[in-house]
């Protein structure tokens, strides 16, 4: 098996897993970059008065009165509590919308003891990507190859460009032996001495 059939075959175990270990939550989850929705099944009959749900900025807690919760823990981030809403649907589920305080992160979990998806293969619906505003979107194309780089253990966007400065400096003076730093973003360039001397 060649290294690449290896890759895609790995690729493939990988998320029949994460679909399982999806599967197998008490509930089903969908996110925005912006918003999560949960949806909790509970027994068909149950009305509101039956129900514990208890939503903070950093955790969430649903069950039936009287029973161990069937959902209960903490955010992997936190969320904006005045718009987090839940509502009973058909008796039979439980709907919770969350907004996201970081509109610009997707979270690889509901509850950070659960198991986590692989944020790099989220692909938004173009609907979405459209509805927002050139800067905006141009920062979530960014962050989405940023997080696909990082996967790969290749550049981001940010370090490609200090990259491309340096093969541009050392192109415009070729000959010079320089010492080239990249710190929290800026370019730090040393000459030698003998590099110096030949100004």
């Amino acid at each position: 098996m060649s290294s690449s059939e290896a890759d895609v075959a790995a690729e493939k175990a990988a998320a029949e897993k994460e679909a399982a270990e999806q599967a197998a939550l008490p509930y089903q989850w969908r996110q925005t970059i912006s918003e999560v929705d949960i949806t909790v099944p509970v027994p068909q009959g149950t009305r509101a008065r039956d129900l514990v749900v208890e939503i903070s900025s950093e955790s969430l807690k649903v069950g039936l009165k009287g029973q161990e919760p069937i959902l209960e823990g903490k955010f992997p981030k936190r969320t904006v509590l005045d718009e987090s809403t839940w509502s009973l649907e058909d008796q039979k589920s439980v709907e919770i919308h969350l907004e996201k305080v970081n509109k610009m992160e997707w979270w690889a979990h509901v509850l950070t003891h659960h198991p986590q998806i692989d944020t790099s293969k989220i692909q938004p619906e173009n609907s979405r990507l459209g509805d927002l505003d050139g800067e905006t979107r141009a920062m979530v194309e960014k962050m989405m190859y940023d997080q696909r780089q990082k996967e790969m253990g290749k550049p981001t966007s940010d370090e490609e460009k200090k990259m491309e400065m340096l093969r541009k400096f050392q192109q415009q003076h070729p000959g010079r032996n320089g010492l080239f730093q990249c710190k929290d973003g800026v370019v730090d360039i040393r000459m030698s001495h003998a590099s110096m001397a030949q100004r």
